[in-house]
């Protein structure tokens, strides 16, 4: 079999949300996979330091940052932060609507001080593998440090935003939409109507760190496989030769994929990775 890229997002797809721990099953497709020769690579919308406890596992690589950082064994072969004028730009219209925030660098990630108070009250907002993600690592208490000690000195490659209404992001929209894509969740509650998403530079996305790692690696793109469940890994899906949406995963992605597996919860990994010939039963 011709050796394939294989790209997997983490939250709602390797693992349960918000856990840094795969199911036995999906480590058994991973080291199957690479044993018949193929690379597996986490492309996640997670920093590095989010990401960092899961590369123990033995990944080939990253795409890390929604595609702002990208690593290739030891290797780093993209990176692009945020300017500082971005990020106070942003920082500044979010917050003069009342919108909560992150900012993540390379290393640390920092959440407005009230941050899991407004988690804790919309966490059931239409099983959303971003905001339990979130409800867990404050939980967990993940590193995810006080805006407060947000000095500007690291550079920040994405800020991760949770409001009520879609009016509270018009502001920032006005001034960034230009440079950078609002991706916003899907919501299936109406009870829990919280808005949650990502300000993510125009100059990546998931799909072109995937490209990225075929040009370094010299192999095709038709090589590809990606593995997502959010709309945040939509330019993933629409880039790979085949895309795999988890059954866990939103229904807006479920049509944009060429297979439906079942949930993370459910073995989904191993199962498509048989079913697609990457690893052995």
């Amino acid at each position: 079999m011709t050796k394939k890229l294989i790209f997997l997002d983490i939250d709602g797809t390797l693992t349960e949300p918000g856990s840094n721990t795969p199911p036995e099953s999906a480590l058994k497709a991973i080291r199957g996979a690479q044993k018949k020769g193929h690379l597996v690579f986490l492309c996640s919308g997670r920093n590095y330091a989010m990401l960092s406890p899961l590369l123990k596992y033995g990944f080939d690589g990253v795409v890390a940052s929604a595609g702002g950082y990208v690593t290739v064994e030891d290797e780093v072969i993209y990176d692009h932060p945020m300017t500082e004028e971005q990020t106070r730009t942003a920082l500044e219209a979010l917050h003069g609507e009342g919108v909560f925030c992150t900012v993540e660098t390379r290393d640390v990630t920092y959440g407005d001080e009230n941050l899991e108070q407004f988690i804790e009250g919309n966490a059931g907002a239409g099983g959303n593998s971003e905001i339990e993600r979130w409800r867990k690592q404050l939980a967990e208490s993940l590193d995810i440090r006080p805006m407060s000690e947000y000095d500007g000195s690291k550079p920040v490659y994405k800020v991760v935003i949770m409001c009520l209404r879609d009016e509270q992001l018009q502001p920032a929209r006005d001034l960034l939409e230009k440079d950078f894509d609002f991706v916003i969740q899907e919501i299936s509650d109406p009870d829990h109507p919280c808005l949650n998403g990502e300000l993510i530079n125009r100059a990546f996305d998931k799909g072109r760190g995937v490209l990225r790692v075929c040009e370094h690696l010299g192999i095709p793109v038709e090589d590809t496989i990606g593995f997502g469940d959010s709309m945040n890994d939509l330019e993933m899906i629409r880039t790979v030769a085949v895309s795999v949406c988890m059954d866990n995963g939103s229904k807006a992605l479920k049509e944009e994929s060429d297979i439906v597996c079942p949930a993370v919860t459910e073995d989904g990994l191993l199962k498509a990775f048989i079913d697609l010939g990457l690893c052995d039963a």
